[in-house]
C-alpha cells in the first residue's frame, strides 16, 4: 500500500505543479477552476497507468527476465524528465485563457508519464484497479490544492513539486531493481 501511495504522490506532482500555475494565472481563488482541473487531472492520471498496465500484459512474458531493468529505466527516465522540466519554463505561462480544451491538453500532457509508469504495476505487485483509483484520487486532491496554493501566490512551489516527484519515481525504480537483482 505504501508503494502505491508513493507512486500516486510522485505521479501527481506534475499535475500539482501545473495546477499551481493555473491558480497563479487566476490570482483569485476560483472554485470552478479548481474542481475542473482536479477532475481533468485526476481522471487522466488514473486512466493512463491502467492503459500502461494493460499494454505491459501483452509484452510481460517477452521481457520477464529483464522486466526489473525495464521498470527501473522507465521510472528513472520519467523521474529524470520531471527533474529536468522543473528547471525549465512553465507551460502555463504560455496560456492566455483557461478553457476545457486547454485543461484537456494539460491533463493528457501531464499523464503521459503515468502511462509509462503503469508498466511497472505488475512488478510492484499492485492491484491495477486499486492503484488506478488511488492515483486518481491523490491527483484530484493535489490538483485542487495546487489551484488554491497558486491563487494565494504560491508559485515558488511549482518546481519543487516536480523535483520531489522525480526523485520519488527514481527511488521506486531503484527499489524495484535492487529487490529483483539482490533478493
Amino acid at each position: 500500500m505504501i508503494e502505491v501511495l508513493l507512486l500516486a504522490f510522485a505521479l501527481s506532482m506534475d499535475a500539482f505543479a501545473v495546477s499551481i500555475g493555473l491558480g497563479v494565472k487566476k490570482k483569485k481563488f476560483d472554485v470552478s477552476l479548481a474542481v475542473k482541473a482536479a477532475l481533468f487531472f485526476g481522471i487522466f492520471q488514473a486512466l493512463m497507468p491502467f492503459i500502461g498496465h494493460l499494454a505491459s500484459l501483452g509484452v510481460g512474458s517477452l521481457i520477464e527476465s529483464i522486466d526489473h531493468w525495464v521498470a527501473f529505466i522507465l521510472l528513472a527516465l520519467i523521474g529524470g524528465k520531471m527533474l529536468y522540466e522543473s528547471f525549465g519554463e512553465n507551460t502555463e505561462e504560455e496560456i492566455s485563457v483557461i478553457t476545457n480544451k486547454v485543461l484537456l491538453i494539460l491533463a493528457i500532457a501531464t499523464s503521459i508519464d503515468a502511462m509509462a509508469a503503469g508498466f511497472t504495476l505488475n512488478l510492484l505487485k499492485l492491484d491495477p484497479y486499486l492503484s488506478m483509483i488511488i492515483i486518481g484520487v491523490v491527483t484530484f486532491i493535489f490538483s485542487y490544492i495546487g489551484v488554491v496554493i497558486g491563487s494565494k501566490g504560491g508559485s515558488f512551489l511549482e518546481d519543487k513539486a516536480e523535483k520531489l516527484g522525480g526523485v520519488v519515481l527514481i527511488g521506486i525504480g531503484l527499489k524495484i531493481l535492487i529487490e529483483h537483482t539482490l533478493f
